[in-house]
């Protein structure tokens, strides 16, 4: 392991220890990249056993966030909603609370931008730097480290964790100040939201017409309709594989998010909208563990019992 990883624009000052919260799907990918690049590295979840490959791997288990966090360089977040980046940033047992002076504290959920200004409101007061830095790449892209990665906060604070960023991702852009990197991930899913139900359609009439669906996506993928959604969701839709790159749970977050800042700004987004009730309609009818790639179902018969 290398002694340090030295950040730019900040002399000779480096990053050596980075606490890692949220060893999901994607967190946990994440964090074997951040190891690779010779970080030591502080892990902290509520069920030990689930993370105990990292731990095998080289990472450090704590039992509490205060402990993860208390001499880390940087804490990264990817936990599942708003109200779970709310419990681990604040509170006694929080990281704003518990993080030494200077720590960069970098959440990458999805989440709402206006949580996304309250930390970085309260960490400035406490002598932090923060940083709102959702992804997108989906849980191929995590495990290959070519996460796209979209950055909101100081600019001098995003230059200074690019090399943490490069470890698990390899398009990394500034987006602008805090919140701005939540805002660029909804609009990322609003523009997904689109392409899957697109997709899923456009596969609905090709096998009512009849037509040979792998023929079809043979033949689409190189022109105008080829998209990442298609290369990645497509095979996965004619196989009938379900699994979850990405929670139709957490996509349904996600869009809601969207929408409830769409509403504050005034904008009428039919497409999202009828989107979000159509993953409704299958979260609802048990199917919000299944991956986004099976909104196809609310088109066919499935668990909902009707077509649709």
């Amino acid at each position: 392991m290398i002694d340090s990883v030295k950040q730019k624009g900040k002399g000779d000052r480096a990053m050596k220890k980075i606490a890692f919260i949220g060893l999901g799907i994607m967190g946990k990918s994440m964090a074997r990249n951040v190891m690779k690049k010779g970080y030591e590295l502080n892990i902290y979840a509520r069920t030990r056993s689930k993370v105990s490959d990292l731990e095998q791997e080289g990472a450090v288990f704590y039992e509490t966030i205060p402990e993860c966090v208390k001499d880390a360089d940087a804490v990264i977040t990817i936990v599942g909603y708003p109200k779970d980046v709310e419990e681990v940033y604040f509170g006694e047992n929080g990281i704003l609370q518990n993080a030494k002076q200077g720590t960069y504290v970098i959440d990458m959920t999805t989440s709402s931008p206006k949580i996304a200004e309250k930390i970085d409101r309260e960490a400035k007061e406490r002598g932090l730097h923060a940083l709102d830095a959702p992804v997108t790449g989906g849980d191929t892209g995590a495990k290959a480290g070519t996460l796209s990665i979209l950055v909101g906060g100081a600019k001098e604070d995003y230059e200074s964790c690019l090399p943490l960023f490069e470890a698990m991702g390899n398009n990394i852009n500034y987006e602008g100040a805090a919140g701005a990197g939540q805002n660029t991930k909804l609009a990322n899913q609003i523009m997904i939201a689109g392409t899957i139900s697109g997709l899923c359609e456009a596969l609905s009439y090709a096998k009512a017409k009849g037509l040979d669906l792998q023929t079809l996506l043979d033949s689409v993928a190189t022109g105008a309709a080829g998209s990442r959604q298609l290369d990645t969701l497509a095979p996965r839709i004619l196989k009938g594989d379900f699994a979850p790159g990405f929670f139709i749970k957490h996509f349904i977050k996600d869009m809601k998010l969207a929408a409830s800042e769409a509403k504050s700004e005034e904008l009428d987004l039919n497409v999202l909208e009828r989107v979000l009730d159509n993953y409704e309609t299958l979260a609802e009818a048990g199917c919000e563990e299944d991956g986004t790639q099976a909104l196809i179902k609310f088109y066919e018969k499935c668990e909902t019992g009707k077509e649709n």
